[in-house]
C-alpha cells in the first residue's frame, strides 16, 4: 500500500492488531491514527489496510463493469485432467477379472491354494491365448486384498520374454489392476 491510498480522514485498521481508527496524519511511509478509543497512535503504512465506508462501497458498486466478467466468463477455461487420447480404430484392451466369485458361480468349500491356483491358471491361459493370437495388451484386475495374488501375477508375467507389464490407469481401475503388453515379433 503506498501512502497515496491513505489520506487524512480515512478509517483504518491496524493488521495483526484489533484496533481500528481514523487517519490524523500523513508523513512519508508512516501513517498516525486516532484509534476508536481515543488515543493516537503511528504505524507504517504497510501495516495498515482501509476500511471502505458504504458511501465508498456503492461507489465502487457503481463502476462495476458486469461486461468485462461476461466475457471471463465466456473464455474457455483449461480442463484440469487428461484424457487419453485414443486412436478412433483403437481397438480397447480385453480385461479379465480374477476376483474368485467372477470365476465360479459358488466357492463355498474351496481352500486358499485352490482359489489361487485358479485365478492364476486362469491369467496363465489368457496370456498364452493374448500371445498365441497378437493380442497387443490385456488388463488383469486383482484388486487390492493383501496382495497376494498380484504378486502371484507379477511372477508368472515375469516368467515371459516377450511381456511387460505395469501397473493399469489409476484414475479407471484404482490400484487394482495390471497392464500386460505383449511384444510382437519376438524371437
Amino acid at each position: 500500500m503506498t501512502t497515496q491510498m491513505l489520506i487524512k480522514g480515512d478509517k483504518v485498521s491496524v493488521l495483526d492488531e484489533a484496533i481500528d481508527g481514523v487517519v490524523i496524519s500523513v508523513q512519508n511511509n508512516q501513517i498516525t491514527i486516532e484509534t476508536t478509543d481515543g488515543f493516537p497512535m503511528t504505524y507504517f503504512v504497510n501495516e495498515l489496510v482501509k476500511i471502505n465506508n458504504t458511501n465508498d462501497l456503492s461507489e465502487s458498486i457503481r463502476s462495476f463493469n458486469s461486461n468485462k466478467i461476461k466475457s471471463e466468463k465466456e473464455e474457455p477455461k483449461p480442463r484440469s485432467f487428461v484424457k487419453e487420447k485414443k486412436n478412433k480404430h483403437e481397438i480397447a484392451a480385453p480385461e479379465f477379472d480374477l476376483h474368485i466369485e467372477k470365476l465360479v458361480p459358488s466357492f463355498r468349500g474351496m481352500s486358499n491354494y485352490d482359489i489361487l491356483t485358479l485365478q492364476t491358471e486362469t491369467a496363465k491361459r489368457h496370456i498364452e491365448f493374448a500371445i498365441k493370437n497378437r493380442i497387443p495388451k490385456i488388463i488383469f484386475i486383482h484388486g487390492v486384498g493383501e496382495g497376494v495374488l498380484k504378486a502371484e501375477l507379477d511372477f508368472l508375467l515375469g516368467r515371459y520374454e516377450s511381456i511387460a507389464f505395469q501397473d493399469a490407469n489409476y484414475q479407471k481401475y484404482g490400484i487394482g489392476a495390471t497392464e500386460v503388453y505383449i511384444r510382437q515379433n519376438v524371437k
